[in-house]
């Protein structure tokens, strides 16, 4: 299959970047996304040209390091995965496809559609960890957990910080991923000790970096490629107020 790819460009985070376009010619459907790119970055290199640059790691779909915006889309088309896992036969012949990087204050770009996420890692530094001291390792049943609890707090525990959340909405509110670090840790009781003093210092941290509100227009949970609820946000919501009224 032959189809036109619409590249952001952009050299640096302080270049004025563009679109420009390349044609993949003799692709196979069977060829995942990025391998396609790699073939297109292979005919770029032979011809002297600078490769476009982009974040990937285990192209498996447990990373989330392949973070760009496909037609407009976090991940593409297809739901419940990422770029890495997304295959040409979901496109047509003769298709043309535009590919950017995430758009958000707080995720700079470095170059073409790699993109600075920092800002999550500076999140979970501000608590979204257990620190108090637990003993020793002991046997996992020792602790009863009600299993409703136990799987939603796997459920959130999912969240591989690629981003398509914050890039889905229409005010780059990082407000899922938050919650769905918070929640986790909440939902069990070895993250009660420190569970009102986590959101606050968590949620300060989010806005610090300059993430938006979130206005529950839901564009997060679809674009999510783990399918993580909004029930999340609003697990957040209640536990910041909590904290926030009773002076934590």
């Amino acid at each position: 299959m032959n189809v036109t790819l619409k590249v952001w460009r952009q050299e640096g985070p302080n270049s004025a970047g563009r679109l420009e376009t390349y044609a993949a010619s003799d692709i196979s459907d069977h060829m995942s996304f990025l391998e396609m790119i790699d073939v297109v970055n292979e005919q770029l290199e032979a011809a002297g040209t600078d490769p476009i640059a982009f974040d990937h790691d285990c192209r498996e779909g447990i990373c989330g390091m392949c973070s760009m915006q496909i037609d407009g889309v976090p991940h593409g088309p297809d739901t419940g995965i990422t770029t890495c896992q997304l295959h040409m036969r979901t496109f047509k012949d003769g298709d043309t496809i535009t590919i950017e990087p995430w758009r958000a204050t707080a995720f700079p770009v470095v170059k073409d559609l790699v993109v600075d996420r920092s800002a999550f890692d500076r999140i979970i530094e501000a608590g979204g960890y257990i620190s108090v001291a637990t003993g020793g390792p002991i046997e996992a049943n020792a602790t009863p957990i009600n299993k409703a609890d136990s799987d939603e707090a796997f459920d959130y525990a999912t969240c591989i910080g690629c981003g398509a959340c914050v890039a889905a909405c229409k005010n780059a509110s990082a407000s899922l991923f938050t919650g769905a670090k918070l929640s986790h840790l909440a939902l069990l009781p070895q993250g009660q000790a420190e569970r009102y003093e986590r959101t606050l210092s968590m949620v300060a941290q989010m806005d610090l970096e300059g993430f938006g509100a979130c206005t529950n227009q839901f564009e997060c949970e679809a674009a999510c490629p783990k399918g993580i609820s909004v029930q999340a946000i609003a697990h957040m919501n209640r536990d910041y107020i909590k904290a926030s009224l009773s002076g934590r």
